[in-house]
């Protein structure tokens, strides 16, 4: 992404694409990236310190909170694919360095202690928990270099919960776990994804007794962005409002309990 600078030396913005929930509110200025703010920036950024002072630079560095409100982050370098995805970044290569990134920012957010923060809980795991979780790692939300995953983006929906429901969220978006009609409109190809769920498992390390509650997690994380979706559109929020019109309205989730109720026992024997 280039930068526009004029003859007084002032940085245009550039606007970034992808998100939902910030669409078109996101952009570039030199090194930095400009977004929102919300009542938990506080927290996200200590919370992303404190997992770099770890040792995880697969997330960016914060700056602070602008006077206009907005927050700042240190703009990383590389490929960040949007619907419909391209062909690269639905590699099984792409998929299972997604699952190690995220391993590896679980393993440095174990330090960190939560408590007395205040998080957004509109995609927290319903059982809770006490690690920090990203709980929104779909392709819009990573970037890439020569296609492996380098680095994670958004922590709006961060919120302490379990590891492998993090891990079930991301499988949901990047397996797919959904109906073949609604994954073919966002440019998913055709995909053994039992055999796919069963890469992330086997790429992020999940043991046996964990890889029975991935499938427990899954229907907790099916529900959660469904329940999210109701009470953002029954708020009259625009763009949550635009972006359900524009995939499939709420009949999407019917579409993909169904299909997950129908090939559950396929993805039961790829985990054993």
């Amino acid at each position: 992404m280039c930068r526009g600078v004029d003859e007084t030396g002032w940085v245009a913005e550039r606007h970034l694409d992808g998100g939902i929930a910030n669409a078109g509110q996101v952009v570039r200025v030199g090194p930095h990236v400009l977004r929102p703010s919300s009542p938990h920036s506080g927290s996200i950024h200590a919370f992303l310190r404190a997992v770099r002072h770890a040792g995880f630079e697969g997330a960016s560095s914060p700056v602070g909170i602008d006077e206009d409100g907005r927050e700042r982050l240190v703009f990383i370098d590389g490929d960040v694919p949007v619907a419909p995805y391209p062909n690269w970044s639905q590699s099984d290569t792409a998929l299972a360095s997604i699952a190690r990134l995220l391993r590896g920012l679980h393993d440095a957010a174990r330090g960190f202690h939560a408590q007395g923060l205040t998080w957004n809980d509109a995609l927290a795991d319903p059982a809770g928990g006490t690690l920090v979780c990203h709980n929104d790692v779909e392709p819009s939300n990573v970037v890439f270099r020569d296609g492996i995953a380098v680095a994670l983006l958004d922590f709006e929906f961060a919120a302490p919960g379990r590891p492998v429901y993090d891990l079930a969220q991301l499988a949901r978006l990047c397996v797919p776990i959904d109906d073949d009609f609604d994954q073919a409109r966002l440019g998913w190809r055709p995909a053994d994804r039992p055999a796919r769920l069963r890469l992330v498992a086997d790429a992020y390390g999940l043991d046996s007794d964990n890889r029975a509650e991935l499938l427990t997690a899954m229907d907790d994380a099916i529900d959660r962005i469904e329940a999210a979706v109701r009470r953002s559109v029954e708020a009259g929020d625009p763009n949550a409002v635009e972006v359900l019109s524009r995939t499939g309205g709420m009949e999407k989730y019917d579409r993909r309990r169904r299909w997950w109720t129908d090939h559950h026992d396929q993805f039961t024997a790829a985990l054993g």
